[in-house]
């Protein structure tokens, strides 16, 4: 159990969130959410330790293990990946450790011998002689077989970093679990994993995800920080939008009742306080209305976009031909011999354990890279608009966003520009800001509203949801269910896949599988394989 007492997040005259106190207890998967600078992430590091609070305090009962899922990525870079793993349960390995440099001691002595047979014990005590297997098990569940257990974190690519790090942080069964989106640069397989991995995890799991999907599976309660404060709700994510929602109306529904009731009371107030006959009901009146709780309800942060797509019509039944696809980086081999056709109004979602693979076949057909071999065809007439997962180059120019977006317009009015950037929550003097100095999320709503000035007869998006808050990805999700024309995207969004896609394009080792069926089936066979390994 980790518990919280008084906990105030404050930075200068802004308050994020003030008077915490919660009870996070064994047994149970609470997901942080929130908009997009509410504090989730430093809340995490509140309790983790990492910083200290404005004020209030985190309670970890003795003899209690913490563990947290690292963000860097580099740290362990001249470090074999099964040991960066076993470095996870401190104690365990500072004991491995002294062990061996008590033993490697040319001088070895009586009283190194009585050293070595405490830590043996301890060794013992926490499970030693298992660990290294242990590290092992956890490593192939996520994808890693066991002939990259000894390379260099260095040298394994993003996702196995990523694979690497969430080992490490749920080795050793560790009383309490942080995580910060746990889900980033992991594949479907390896998200199957971490849910069923949880699922079953016995001991306290705090985590920070916008994955709907994975806080649904996973999540017993739901902490939301918002209107300055952070509260609890026993239930998942959809519970807790139900929830919410309905409890915001009660106290809407409640205020509206009492403005209704002072409003009276001041009328009557108004009409009899100067009439002597009325002036002893008037003055009961006063007091009736001082007595009144008119709540005030503090506004949300939450700002949902407003996303249109109005995707144009489309002649003809062919969208998109491939032939002979090949491509290869770092002198792998990415994808070959790939031949696919995409007719109009198909929704098509492409996935491998390769993320690389994933983002390199979207970049080449739509234009943005060369293939090694083969060719993209297009139909005729048929225009096409990209959201690539590396967009950074084109936010380069020091341009204010209304310019920045003016340039892909062939109408430069500003009025007809403003109208994109407002449904993206970008109004008035902040639309004037450089793009050079927008964070991630805020470039995603930027390229969004390029989108739907663009108006393409074809969405090509690679992670289009990465970076952005759950009230834009709801919004973003919304749009391009309602949109009809068709949509070639990569992500990890379970639920946005679910929801758009009718056609699985899995680009494995071996070449690629067109899967003609809904995701949900594809996530269900995966599924099926998973809970042999993790049962296993």
């Amino acid at each position: 159990m980790i518990s919280t007492q008084g906990l105030c997040l404050q930075y200068g005259e802004r308050v994020l969130f003030e008077d915490v106190s919660l009870k996070f207890t064994e047994g149970n998967c609470y997901g942080l959410i929130g908009p997009n600078g509410a504090g989730k992430s430093t809340l995490l590091k509140i309790l983790s330790g990492d910083v200290d609070p404005y004020a209030g305090q985190v309670i970890v009962p003795p003899g209690l293990r913490l563990a947290v899922l690292k963000q860097d990525h580099f740290a362990f870079n001249d470090v074999e990946a099964l040991t960066t793993v076993l470095m996870g349960h401190e104690r365990l390995y500072a004991v491995m450790q002294e062990k061996d440099a008590l033993y490697a001691k040319p001088d070895f002595d009586e009283d190194d011998g009585m050293q070595t047979a405490e830590l043996e014990a301890e060794f013992g005590e926490l499970n030693g002689w298992e660990a290294e297997a242990q590290a092992g098990e956890l490593l192939g569940g996520l994808g890693i077989p066991v002939s990259r257990h000894e390379i260099l974190v260095r040298d394994l690519d993003d996702g196995d970093k990523v694979r690497v790090l969430l080992a490490q942080a749920v080795f050793g069964d560790p009383d309490i679990l942080l995580l910060d989106e746990p889900t980033n640069h992991l594949d479907v397989d390896s998200i199957l994993w971490l849910e069923e991995f949880l699922i079953s995890f016995q001991n306290t799991v705090i985590v920070v995800s916008h994955d709907r999907h994975f806080l649904n599976k996973v999540c017993t309660h739901t902490a939301d920080i918002d209107f300055q404060k952070v509260r609890m709700y026993t239930g998942n994510y959809d519970f807790w939008r139900e929830a919410s929602a309905m409890a915001l109306r009660h106290r809407q529904a409640r205020k509206d009742k009492n403005d209704d009731r002072a409003r009276e009371l001041k009328e009557f107030i108004a009409r009899f306080s100067a009439n002597a006959s009325k002036s002893r009901q008037a003055t009961s009146r006063k007091k009736m209305l001082n007595q009144l709780d008119v709540e005030a309800i503090a506004p949300s942060s939450r700002k949902y976009p407003h996303i249109v797509f109005d995707a144009s019509k489309v002649h003809g039944k062919a969208m998109l031909s491939v032939k002979n696809l090949s491509k290869s980086a770092s002198g792998q081999q990415l994808f070959k011999g790939v031949n696919l056709t995409i007719g109009r109004s198909e929704r098509v979602v492409v996935v491998s354990r390769n993320s690389v693979a994933v983002s390199a076949f979207l970049d080449i057909i739509a234009g943005a890279e060369e293939p090694d071999t083969g060719a993209v065809l297009w139909g005729e007439s048929i225009r096409h608009s990209f959201l690539p997962k590396d967009y950074e180059y084109l936010f380069e120019k020091d341009l204010s966003i209304i310019d920045w977006l003016r340039q892909f317009s062939e109408e430069k009015d500003e009025g007809f520009i403003r109208q994109f950037l407002g449904r993206m929550l970008f109004t008035g003097e902040e639309s004037r800001k450089s793009v050079t100095v927008l964070s991630g999320g805020e470039r995603v709503r930027c390229m969004i509203a390029r989108l739907m000035l663009e108006d393409p007869q074809c969405l090509i998006l690679d992670g289009p949801t990465n970076h952005l808050d759950l009230e834009s990805i709801t919004s973003l999700n919304t749009a391009l269910e309602k949109r009809t024309g068709t949509l070639i995207f990569g992500s990890h969004d379970v639920q946005l896949i679910e929801s758009l896609s009718d056609r699985v394009i899995e680009i494995t080792e071996g070449g690629l599988l067109d899967h003609q069926y809904s995701y949900t089936e594809f996530l269900e066979r995966r599924a099926a394989s998973v809970s042999v390994l993790v049962g296993a």
